[in-house]
């Protein structure tokens, strides 16, 4: 079964929501299972070079905005899945669009597995090393510690490659109603919103596999 991860990689729920079914799919429920991470921009008007955090924090919440506070709901969950997030760390938001061109790559020119563990580097990049990941040097290092050649990484983000593919992809997901991340789409047919608990992604899996054999 084909599970399409609709995601951002500045969004701290889908991480926690990829350890969690990262978890699921290690059980027996995970068997027969292919995943594909398609784009999803939360700050689509992000400017292309990225803006300094405490500036983007500022515009969007006033004199109270503070770049190194972590929400309490967000800090605990991630440290269930083993997560440890350093907000105070990312001095840049990143325009995100050039690390989901650079997850397309990695699934057409590698395989879906390193696609998956390249999501895990950018996350960890962003929400752990405080790493520009909307910089393209940053970016072939990425894909280089997943497994590409960073080289031919690094010259494919700076050419005008796949663009067009990545903007399609960003237009079937808003046509397709995703609205918010971390979204997974299963089979084409089965929507489960949000970053779950292991045990509803595991019950939500294990249905939609028991649908798909009865239709």
């Amino acid at each position: 079964m084909q599970i399409d991860i609709y995601s951002d990689v500045v969004c701290p729920w889908c991480y926690i929501g990829k350890k969690r079914l990262d978890q699921v799919l290690a059980g027996p429920v995970g068997e027969g299972v292919t995943l594909t991470w398609r784009p999803y921009q939360l700050y689509p008007n992000m400017p292309i070079e990225g803006m300094n955090r405490t500036e983007f924090l500022t515009a969007r919440y006033g004199d109270r905005a503070d770049r190194s506070r972590i929400p309490e709901r967000i800090r605990t969950e991630a440290e269930d899945v083993g997560l440890n997030f350093d907000f105070a760390a990312i001095e840049r938001m990143p325009n995100t669009f050039q690390a989901h061109r650079l997850l397309d790559y990695a699934h057409a020119a590698g395989s879906a597995e390193i696609q998956h563990e390249l999501s895990e580097v950018l996350f960890r990049f962003h929400f752990e090393e405080g790493r520009d990941v909307g910089d393209v040097a940053t970016l072939a290092e990425a894909a280089a510690q997943a497994g590409l050649d960073g080289g031919k990484a690094f010259a494919y983000l700076t050419s005008r490659e796949g663009v067009r593919n990545v903007r399609a992809h960003l237009s079937a997901a808003s046509e397709a109603g995703i609205s918010g991340v971390p979204c997974y789409l299963l089979a084409g047919k089965f929507t489960l919103p949000g970053a779950q608990l292991p045990e509803v992604m595991e019950q939500f899996i294990g249905r939609a596999k028991e649908r798909l054999t009865n239709e």
